[in-house]
C-alpha cells in the first residue's frame, strides 16, 4: 500500500533511487504515491564526495530521513547520511514487514476487491493499531476483539481475523476457556479425574504447545493453552475440551466447553 499525500519532515522513508546527477540524487518514496524526493550531493554521505557515484547506484534501495517538505515546489529534501545503521534495519523490516500485510488485505479481501475497498479497510487497521502488518498481527493474536470499535462489517472482520491466523507468525499465544464437569454416577471423583486427566492431553499434546487445566470452583475448570500462533492454540483448547468431555460423558457425567468464566448468577 502506497500513502497519498506527503511525508513529515523528520520521518524516516524508504526510497529506490531512480537518477544521479553531478549535484545529487533522485529517490521515488517506496511508500507514498508519486512522491520523489532530492538527496543533495552534501546529504549523501559524510565528508568530501567526488563522485556521488561511488556511494550510490541506480535501483537501489536506501533509507533516507526527511529534511523539508515543500508542498508548493513539490519537492521533498532527503538525507542519506543523517540515518544509522539501526535506523536503517529498523524502518527496512517495517517496510517488508508493510508489503506482508499488502499481500494479506489482497487474500483477505480478494483480488477484485476495488481500490476505494481496499483504502477503507486499510485505513481502520491503521487507524485501529497504527500499521497494516500490526494491525494484522494483533487480529491474529486477539481475534475479532481486535477490531471492536472499527467500522468494517462482520465479513470484513471475519476475512481479517482468518487471513491474520493463518499467515501471521507471533512469538506465542495464549488462548483460554472454561469446562464445566459434573459426574452424579458411581464413579464419581475418578470420573472426574478422568476427565481432566483426558483434557490434559494424556501425553498427546505437541511440543511446542503448553497446556494447563486448574480448577476453578465446582464445576467449573480452566484450560489454558499457549502456542506459537492462534489457529494451534485455538485448535488444542477445543481438542482439549472434546476430550475431557467425551471422558466425563464416558464416566455417565456430563459436560460443556465455554470461553467465559460463569458467574455466580449463571
Amino acid at each position: 500500500m502506497k500513502y497519498s499525500g506527503w511525508p513529515d519532515t523528520g520521518e524516516l522513508v524508504v526510497g529506490k533511487i531512480d537518477e544521479i546527477e553531478d549535484f545529487g540524487v533522485f529517490v521515488d518514496l517506496e511508500e507514498y504515491q508519486d512522491q520523489r524526493g532530492l538527496i543533495h550531493i552534501s546529504e549523501v554521505a559524510s565528508g568530501w564526495i567526488k563522485n556521488v557515484r561511488d556511494h550510490v547506484r541506480e535501483g537501489q534501495i536506501v533509507v533516507c530521513k526527511v529534511l523539508d517538505v515543500n508542498t508548493e515546489s513539490q519537492q521533498i529534501d532527503l538525507s542519506l547520511k543523517d540515518v544509522n545503521d539501526h535506523q536503517r534495519s529498523d524502518k527496512i523490516q517495517e517496510w517488508k514487514n508493510e508489503q506482508k500485510a499488502d499481500n494479506w488485505m489482497a487474500l483477505a479481501l480478494g483480488e477484485d476487491a476495488d481500490d476505494e475497498t481496499y483504502t477503507a479497510v486499510a485505513n481502520e487497521l491503521i487507524g485501529a493499531h497504527g500499521s497494516l502488518y500490526d494491525g494484522f498481527k494483533q487480529a491474529a493474536i486477539h481475534g475479532e476483539e481486535a477490531l471492536e470499535g472499527t467500522d468494517l462489517s462482520e465479513g470484513e472482520i471475519d476475512a481479517l481475523v482468518e487471513t491474520a491466523r493463518e499467515n501471521v507468525s507471533v512469538p506465542y499465544v495464549d488462548v483460554t476457556g472454561y469446562v464445566d464437569l459434573e459426574n452424579a454416577s458411581p464413579s464419581g471423583v475418578d470420573g472426574i479425574r478422568t476427565a481432566l486427566e483426558a483434557a490434559e492431553g494424556n501425553g498427546e499434546v505437541p511440543d511446542e504447545v503448553d497446556l494447563e487445566v486448574s480448577y476453578v470452583g465446582a464445576p467449573e475448570y480452566r484450560i489454558n493453552v499457549r502456542a506459537p500462533n492462534y489457529k494451534t492454540a485455538e485448535s488444542q483448547l477445543e481438542e482439549s475440551a472434546r476430550r475431557a468431555v467425551a471422558a466425563i460423558e464416558g464416566e455417565g457425567g456430563s459436560g460443556e466447553f465455554h470461553r467465559e468464566r460463569r458467574t455466580d448468577d449463571e
